[in-house]
């Protein structure tokens, strides 16, 4: 059976940079939640972000709230093995002549394995948010169900779209090509 990876930035990385919030060519910040849906987005123009703190360029890395910034040439690699599944936008970083793709996963998969998982909370009535009672609160230690997750080989978590996966296959291909910045932990 194939393995999933929870795919997310690997901010020990000695001396790396750090990159601040997504703003379009306009200057105005462009909503996360836009890019962490797990649905296609629509962007008009080209999309800047500032380096917050300057250091080492990555080649996977999250600006402000989680959105993943990627090399074109881990652009590649996601477009070869799961092409369907996830979106590009192209992205200017300040100071960076290197060319970088915003990537939105726009695959959601509902194989939260709850009781496997270390811990989750769901939104209750009396936290006084009714819209999103029933939802997940919290997820920590995230396990999944493989056998729910199908053909797909990059999606979000449905519930907890915070959480990018990815499969043994296309995390093996950016190991094979040396992507810098990520970090991989088996769910």
């Amino acid at each position: 059976m194939t393995k999933y990876y929870k795919l997310s930035d690997d901010v020990a990385v000695p001396g790396r940079w750090e990159l601040g919030k997504l703003c379009d060519a306009r200057g105005e910040e462009i909503w996360p939640a836009l890019l962490m849906r797990g649905e296609p987005a629509q962007i008009e123009g080209r999309i800047r972000v500032p380096v917050k703190m300057a250091g080492q360029p990555l080649d996977f890395s999250h600006a402000a709230f989680g959105i993943p910034v990627v090399h074109v040439r881990v652009a590649a690699v996601f477009m070869e093995l799961a092409g369907n599944d996830a979106q590009f936008f192209p992205v200017d970083i300040e100071g960076d002549s290197e060319q970088y793709r915003i990537l939105n996963v726009t695959q959601v998969v509902k194989c939260i394995d709850d009781q496997a998982s270390e811990e989750v909370r769901y939104w209750k009535p009396e936290d006084g948010r009714p819209e999103k009672t029933g939802q997940y609160r919290a997820v920590y230690g995230l396990r999944i169900a493989p056998s729910k997750v199908g053909e797909a080989r990059v999606f979000r978590t449905w519930g907890w779209t915070v959480a990018l996966v990815v499969s043994e296959e296309l995390k093996d291909a950016l190991d094979r090509i040396g992507a810098s910045g990520t970090k991989f932990k088996e769910v």
